[in-house]
């Protein structure tokens, strides 16, 4: 056996109409090629039996594994697994061992197992079962051979939480075992934050010939990823890996929030925990955001004070103690009234340092002078204070996503004794 390409076979009508986004290929796309597999094709295909015959015998047609999400579940629209059957030319069989953890996970919640959960426990003939632990319905592995030609089918759930911990923990390793070379891959991904993807390409370039390693950028408002993939033999890659990863870190490090699968926040938190110091929120455009993004991490209550939403100018006054003539004279989004909101709640909580945020997230409210997407954010400490107005562009969600995203970097700077004045590029 030798698995050198991929095919990806997603299903699904939600996904063919749009009301869902594919995430799940992208996923796979990645993992595949952080252990060199080529990716051939990815098929989208709707809850139709003979589209997904069709797709079926393509993508085995093309690919040495195929691997596919959706379509496992307990419901009439769930075809995968009796299309397989069918294109394999199998009959279905139980897996008791399956029907036992199904009945399990019902029993831990104290809810009756409806009877049509029993098809997710059908196998085609020769399937090699892949657990679930988080799910009902389990994945599984077969052969099978169409005009001379084997492909190597793994089925997993879409459901995202339920699917990565199944491809990270079995498949994954069962395709870098079977890839029939000595060669092995590692990679190496920087999050970054504060350079435009062409900027960061244009800081990183020469720093890595294409004959020592692969380099890949990917954005994903708010931030962008840079990964480095290296090949070679067992104990080499490892080395050449840090080796290049070093060239990266002196030329960009200011802006390299983390490596690896790790958002801002966590990182903050980190930081926060490290240097013992403790963070409170002042919000006005951003409802809530930061706080929120801050509270998603465990441990949060370690570093974490307070978050006060005062959206009203009145409530700015009030609870903060944002002057009434600050507000009159500059405007609730002005760099004179965040920097009173940071004051404000830094003093009402008692909390080492603080961030504030107000402006105008759209679409309606802009002026000529504070047009959409005008936003003012501060940080507050005992040995420094910082405000900055900026001129950010999108929708709402977006704007508010990429002040929280500044407002949290300049923590991450104000933690690690970096400049607070990040890069420019939304800059009014």
């Amino acid at each position: 056996m030798m698995i050198q390409n991929a095919v990806i076979l997603s299903t699904g009508d939600e996904i063919t109409t749009g009301k869902v986004v594919d995430t799940n290929a992208n996923y796979l796309s990645d993992k595949l090629a952080e252990i060199g597999i080529d990716l051939v094709a990815v098929i989208t295909v709707g809850d139709v039996l003979d589209r997904l015959e069709w797709a079926w015998r393509t993508a085995i047609e093309k690919g040495d594994v195929v691997i596919s999400t959706g379509g496992i579940g307990p419901t009439a629209d769930d075809l995968t697994t009796e299309t397989i059957a069918r294109v394999a030319g199998v009959k279905l069989r139980r897996d008791e061992a399956a029907v036992d953890h199904m009945k399990r996970l019902f029993a831990s919640i104290s809810r009756p197992m409806p009877e049509n959960n029993l098809k997710q426990a059908d196998f085609p003939e020769g399937a090699t079962v892949i657990p679930n632990p988080l799910g009902t319905a389990p994945g599984f592995r077969m052969p099978v051979t169409i005009g001379g030609h084997t492909a190597h089918l793994i089925v997993l759930p879409g459901v995202p939480r339920e699917m990565t911990p199944m491809m990270e923990n079995t498949v994954i390793p069962w395709i870098a075992a079977n890839r029939g070379t000595d060669q092995v891959y590692a990679v190496k991904i920087f999050q970054t934050f504060g350079m435009s993807e062409s900027a960061l390409d244009e800081a990183v370039a020469g720093l890595i010939k294409p004959a020592e390693a692969k380099v890949s950028f990917r954005a994903s408002f708010p931030q962008i990823s840079l990964k480095i993939r290296v090949e070679g033999k067992p104990g080499e890659v490892d080395r050449k890996l840090e080796e290049l990863a070093h060239r990266v870190r002196e030329k960009i490090s200011q802006f390299i929030y983390a490596e690896g699968d790790t958002s801002m926040e966590e990182t903050v938190g980190r930081l926060l925990i490290e240097k013992k110091l403790t963070v409170a929120v002042a919000e006005s455009c951003t409802g809530g955001l930061i706080g929120h993004r801050i509270t998603n991490i465990p441990g949060c209550s370690q570093y974490f004070v307070g978050d006060l939403v005062t959206y009203s100018n009145d409530v700015k006054s009030g609870v903060l103690g944002v002057s009434e003539d600050t507000l009159k004279a500059h405007g609730a989004v002005s760099e004179e009234c965040v920097r009173e909101m940071a004051a404000g709640v830094r003093k009402r909580t008692g909390a080492s340092v603080s961030v504030a945020t107000s402006g105008i997230a759209g679409p309606d409210g802009g002026t000529p002078d504070k047009p959409v997407g005008t936003v003012c954010i501060a940080l507050s400490a005992d040995d420094q204070s910082f405000t900055r107005r900026y001129q950010f562009r999108g929708t709402r969600d977006w704007i508010k996503l990429i002040t929280s995203q500044v407002a949290l970097d300049w923590l991450r700077r104000y933690a690690l004794g970096l400049p607070i004045a990040d890069s420019a590029i939304f800059r009014r």
